[in-house]
């Protein structure tokens, strides 16, 4: 039979995270709000498996089958080091525990000039569209040759499952 390439996906490029979250690909809500925890937003099964091999404490399971979907052991503490590793940009840090009122999401930018630490941004849900605004608290440039950025943004706790971009405001 074959395989619903977008079974776990709401529209092509859009990701269904309850379904991802109901077949244990996907931290829990619970996971999530006791801290850091990466998320692996991967949908579709095709040959990729970075995020494992980047993972050094092998939290990441895709097993000999690369085209399989990558699986997350809970035990995650966001260290981030497969998020510049993902060519699909589909790795983000989730921080349910940042504050009383704000999560934090971490995200691959690929965009310059790089905004600064302190500054507000539009924060932008899948698609693009704006969901709220956010703050970014940390700026960090990493993996291979130091070529990807990774924005970390405090934004309120009721968007964190939905803030997956930002957009500067002028």
């Amino acid at each position: 039979m074959p395989l619903d390439r977008f079974q776990y996906c709401l529209e092509p490029g859009v990701v269904n995270i309850r379904k991802l979250q109901a077949d244990g690909l996907y931290p829990s809500d619970e996971r999530i709000a006791r801290g850091p925890v990466a998320v692996l937003e991967c949908a579709e099964e095709i040959a990729c498996n970075p995020c494992e091999k980047a993972c050094p404490h092998h939290y990441i399971h895709i097993g000999d089958d690369v085209t399989a979907l990558p699986v997350l052991d809970e035990r995650c503490h966001g260290c981030g080091l497969c998020l510049p590793r993902c060519p699909g940009l589909c790795i983000f840090i989730l921080d349910g525990s940042y504050s009383d009122t704000e999560a934090s999401v971490t995200l691959p930018y690929e965009l310059l000039p790089l905004p600064e630490e302190g500054e507000e941004v539009e924060a932008l849900d899948r698609t693009g569209k704006p969901v709220c605004r956010g703050r970014i608290i940390r700026i960090r440039t990493m993996g291979p040759e130091e070529q990807c950025h990774a924005l970390t943004i405090a934004i309120p706790k009721s968007h964190l499952h939905e803030v997956r971009h930002v957009r500067r405001r002028s």
